[in-house]
């Protein structure tokens, strides 16, 4: 367990949830409803406080706890808590002591502050030092307050991470597609059916704020372009570089993941596959006429790329199972 004071955990650790009212907050409940060693003590939600649980969800009974403010739920002493909330309001907030914090939103994942202005369009008011970036396959978690990978940077990373000593940093292309539930659950005319349906459309061309995220970590920057899928969720990044001997340090890479997989040669991912669950799927293709590498990444927007991944973190910094209340087994249609 990552610097938590021990004497304060109980032998089930407590959980609270801020913004559980979201997508990301709704799915991060989903995961720890079924969580063997997490108690959730706390549901956090402005718009629902004082309702029931099942104000969100008819799914829901009693009991969990009913909805309190996220104000209330940061207070409630919980051993880890799952910040579902927007960058600027994440940014705001002031971590709890003794506390694992696991920051879905953006506030704490780029290391610089005076990037925020720049990339998410607001003055970072803290600091940034206390925090560590953990995609838990390649960077797991070096202290209690953890920055949850954005959805795409993951696939990109997961994609690209142990390969980036050994293709040339010019010219990698990130060519990425995600689902409308990327967008969260607010409403905006981009996320309306009218537009969504029948159509795809790239978005944020050039200035999207997962780019200096990926780049961060890569050490060099991408060309990254996202686009808007029709469908509720999923998401596939194809990457484009060039290197030799590619496969063999993937396969290396993720040998002993639970979570992510490589497909054997000629195998694609696949949305379906991946659509539910907290799993990652990767494939290597050869382009024979340029020499381009091809390596696509398929995950679920919401589970590796936002819930799934959260917990797979908390589970880390408390030295349990990393698996523990994860989507992975199953073979639905």
């Amino acid at each position: 367990m990552i610097g938590v004071n021990l004497h304060n955990v109980q032998l089930m650790p407590t959980a609270a949830i801020l913004g559980t009212n979201g997508y990301a907050g709704q799915e991060t409940l989903d995961r720890l409803l079924a969580h063997p060693e997490l108690e959730l003590i706390a549901l956090g939600s402005d718009s629902l406080a004082g309702e029931p649980a099942s104000a969100l969800d008819v799914r829901l009974n009693g009991s969990l706890p009913p909805f309190v403010s996220n104000a209330e739920a940061l207070a409630a002493g919980a051993e880890v808590a799952f910040w579902c909330l927007g960058h600027e309001q994440a940014a705001a907030l002031e971590p709890s002591a003794d506390t694992v914090v696991v920051d879905l939103s953006g506030a704490h994942r780029l290391r610089d502050t005076a990037l925020y202005q720049e990339w998410y369009g607001f003055e970072h008011p803290g600091s940034l030092g206390g925090w560590c970036y953990a995609l838990p396959e390649l960077y797991p978690p070096t202290g209690p307050l953890i920055a949850n990978p954005g959805c795409y940077a993951t696939a990109a990373l997961l994609a690209l991470g142990p390969l980036a000593g050994a293709i040339e940093p010019e010219g990698v292309v990130v060519d990425a597609k995600s689902g409308v539930s990327g967008a969260g659950r607010e409403l905006k005319p981009s996320s309306h059916a009218g537009f969504v349906l029948d159509n795809l459309s790239p978005y944020r061309v050039g200035t999207h704020q997962h780019a200096p995220e990926i780049a961060q970590a890569l050490g060099f920057p991408v060309a990254f372009v996202p686009h808007l899928l029709p469908v509720r969720r999923g998401l596939l990044a194809t990457c484009y570089v060039r290197g030799q001997g590619l496969r063999e340090l993937l396969e290396e890479a993720y040998a002993g993941s639970a979570v992510v997989r490589v497909l054997p040669e000629g195998v694609a991912p696949e949305l379906a596959r991946v659509q539910g669950t907290d799993a990652a799927e990767l494939a290597l293709f050869d382009d024979r006429a340029t020499g381009t590498t091809v390596i696509v990444c398929a995950l679920d927007n919401l589970g590796k790329g936002a819930a799934g991944q959260a917990v797979q973190n908390a589970n880390l910094a408390f030295g349990l199972d990393a698996t523990a209340g994860l989507r992975l087994a199953g073979v639905p249609v």
